[in-house]
């Protein structure tokens, strides 16, 4: 299975506003390995798709925890292919113990296969505590808690130059209509309104998702990723044709559709907060600041900033999700110490120390705000955790791969597709329908 959107940018998280502090943990011992070295001598291994600086910051957690338990670590980067590379280890007698898995589906898919071990019971009982209900849910397979949500994304947030918005004097956005009637004001200032990464298909999921979410409510958008609710629901008609609304739009767009289609992520940010602006505002994850700041010198907060995606139709304000969850597998080597690792994984001291280090975000309710190294990533994380159940986790990541994360194909092409030319959203909710029939049968 591909390594779809959500752990795609994850890369970039890494670098979000990461401030160059480190961490050395704090905190009481852990409960599953105890404060008195109960490890020592023990090597776990955990695998994960992170590489670079993500890994990096993620070592130091696993450092902590070997601080607290005296256990080694051994952290094996899979790259896109969690799953071919893990199934792969596991054939070969291999298997590592833990592994940070990257969206609901692989975790599903590997539950489905056997892989998985449930977490522990006093896993359980902090999960039950620290953390909103919705993790618990995304975490589980036909009801047994497999994955603990240690890392997340905020995938509703817009963002902005605060010199394009002053300039052409607008106040952020609370509706979706304010946003384009903004937008159009950004435009007569003569900048675009916005900067649509239309060449990657998992963008235009993520701007349907988030307007799906508001409109039609949590309920439909549950059925809707289960594929309970077929696609050419009116629902989302209507949803496309309030997402047509923009596209459609030769002034909010920066290049208009032909050179939005051409537009990656990274083009995108750089739009608007590269050396020579096209676009006022670009919406995406809590990750674009992380471009903003590393490759364009934004200070974040000044330079760069966000306001939450804007409620459409009464709605109230969408927060989608992506993340990673650590599940242990039932051939790791060392069930004591994957169980030990986990247990550590759930609690505010081991989110404390990547937050504290830059370029994450935590589901974790009880991870004290002062942990984060700025405002805006501390009213980020606000938002996710005070959002509680109302949550929903990106629903093409919750797919088949062949519908919600393959390039070319899917959703992603047919939304391309759509933003080439809006003017049929009934023909494209048919032929989204066609794709997830198809994908959901196999």
């Amino acid at each position: 299975m591909m390594r779809r959107r959500t752990t795609l940018l994850t890369s970039c998280t890494a670098l979000a506003l990461a401030l160059g502090a480190t961490a050395c943990g704090g905190g009481g011992p852990v409960s599953a390995g105890g404060g008195d070295k109960a490890l020592s001598g023990q090597t776990v291994t955990v695998a994960g798709v992170w590489s670079g600086s993500e890994q990096k910051n993620f070592q130091k957690v696993l450092d902590a925890f070997g601080e607290k338990t005296g256990a080694k670590t051994s952290f094996v980067s899979t790259g896109d292919n969690v799953s071919t590379v893990v199934g792969s280890k596991i054939e070969g007698g291999n298997a590592p113990d833990v592994v940070m898995v990257p969206q609901v589906g692989v975790l599903q898919q590997f539950a489905r296969k056997g892989w998985l071990k449930p977490l522990s019971k006093a896993t359980q009982n902090t999960v039950d505590t620290n953390f909103a209900s919705v993790w618990k849910k995304y975490g589980s397979v036909d009801g047994t808690l497999y994955g603990l949500y240690f890392k997340a994304a905020h995938k509703s947030t817009v963002w902005y130059s605060p010199d394009a918005l002053t300039q052409a004097g607008v106040k952020p956005p609370t509706t979706y209509d304010a946003m384009l009637k903004a937008g159009r004001t950004v435009s007569d200032s003569g900048l675009a309104a916005f900067s649509v990464a239309g060449q990657d298909g998992w963008t235009l999921t993520d701007w349907f998702e988030n307007i799906y979410l508001s409109q039609a409510g949590p309920e439909k958008y549950d059925a809707l990723a289960a594929h309970k609710l077929k696609w050419t629901d009116a629902s989302v008609v209507s949803a496309l044709s309030t997402l047509g609304k923009l596209f459609k739009d030769k002034q909010l767009i920066a290049g208009g559709q032909k050179g939005a289609l051409n537009t990656d992520f990274p083009g995108s940010v750089e739009k608007v907060f590269g050396p020579e602006p096209e676009a006022g505002m670009v919406y995406e994850g809590d990750f674009v600041a992380g471009v903003a700041k590393d490759q364009f010198g934004k200070a974040i907060g000044k330079d760069a900033n966000f306001f939450p995606f804007p409620a459409v139709d009464g709605g109230k304000a969408p927060v989608v999700s992506g993340g990673d969850a650590a599940v242990a597998l039932k051939d790791g080597k060392n069930q004591k110490g994957a169980q030990a690792l986990l247990d550590y994984l759930a609690t505010p001291e081991a989110a404390a120390v990547w937050a504290k280090a830059g370029g994450f975000l935590s589901p974790n309710k009880k991870l004290d705000l002062a942990s984060y190294g700025d405002e805006i990533t501390r009213a980020t994380a606000k938002s996710l955790v005070g959002a509680g159940d109302s949550v929903r986790f990106d629903m093409s990541d919750q797919a088949p791969a062949a519908f919600g994360g393959t390039k070319g194909a899917g959703e992603w092409k047919l939304l391309q597709d759509f933003l080439r030319d809006p003017s049929d959203p009934k023909g494209t909710a048919a032929g989204l329908e066609a794709a997830a029939a198809k994908a959901y049968k196999g």
